[in-house]
């Protein structure tokens, strides 16, 4: 299986890069125009990530690199990671156009620790949508850990993991917690014909496998690689249509549960140091 889903996600993801990188969704054009454009996730995040220029950053799993070239815009040396070459021309492509100096290497998560020095990045930063590919969160955290200089930290938002519990299928307006909300041996397999941005692109890599991880394994995988945990925010938000029929646009690319928000964490912001030594 280890090899499968590395296989099977990977084709996915290389499928979908090109289509992407052209969606509205992504806006590159708005990158393009505006030197001062960031990527929403970024930009919702400002307020927590504090400052990052000059800081030496890594950004896991950078898919096209949007995230990427928006932390560079602050001043960040970065460089992403992904394993999806397609994803990656397209990442390089949009730095060149940006005219940032940001290197994209390919790599798994669980493989960077071979290509990337070990203990000497000030910032590992993870997006949205990244840690459901991973069917073993104390790995990543080994890795993450494995990284950063005594010092530097992680910073990640995700998903939170009871959104993703949530059977998203139902039109009953009820929340039905159908998947599971702790990490699990075996993949949560998918059979998924589109994508998650507007394409008018027929695919043909229909088949994912992803996995759930609770706030409380996430937390405790960084606590066992001796990491310390400065900061867990838990957001009534979420920079997609996660339950579609049931959630309102609030702006600035964020979702809403339209009906009492207040009842589910959408997504949560993360921030652990490694100790200063």
């Amino acid at each position: 299986m280890a090899d499968d889903y590395l296989t099977i996600n990977r084709n996915n993801w290389d499928e979908r890069a090109p289509a992407h990188a052209a969606s509205p969704g992504y806006a590159i054009d708005q990158f393009v125009a505006d030197p001062s454009y960031l990527s929403d996730v970024v930009r919702y995040d400002l307020p927590r990530l504090g400052e990052v220029r000059g800081l030496r950053g890594v950004h896991l799993q950078c898919h096209i690199g949007t995230d990427t070239v928006s932390l560079a815009r602050l001043g960040a040396r970065m460089t992403g990671v992904d394993f999806s070459p397609a994803a990656l021309k397209q990442a390089r492509e949009l730095a060149t156009r940006l005219g940032l100096d940001v290197d994209f290497v390919e790599s798994d998560v669980y493989s960077v620790l071979d290509v990337l020095e070990p203990a000497s990045w000030d910032l590992v930063f993870t997006g949205i949508g990244a840690l459901c590919w991973l069917p073993d969160i104390r790995r990543w955290a080994q890795v993450v850990a494995g990284l950063l200089r005594p010092g530097g930290r992680l910073f990640l938002r995700e998903g939170h993991p009871v959104l993703w519990s949530i059977d998203e299928t139902r039109d009953n307006g009820l929340l039905t917690i159908e998947h599971p909300y702790f990490e699990r041996p075996e993949p949560f397999v998918s059979d998924e014909a589109g994508t998650y941005v507007e394409t008018d692109a027929i695919f043909t890599n229909t088949l994912s496998h992803s996995w759930n991880h609770g706030l409380g394994e996430v937390v405790t995988a960084l606590l066992e690689q001796g990491m310390q945990l400065t900061m867990l925010v838990e957001h009534e938000s979420v920079p997609w249509e996660g339950l579609p029929g049931l959630m309102t646009d609030i702006g600035g690319g964020e979702w809403q549960l339209t009906d009492r928000p207040w009842r589910l964490p959408h997504t949560y912001t993360l921030q652990a140091a490694k100790p200063d030594r």
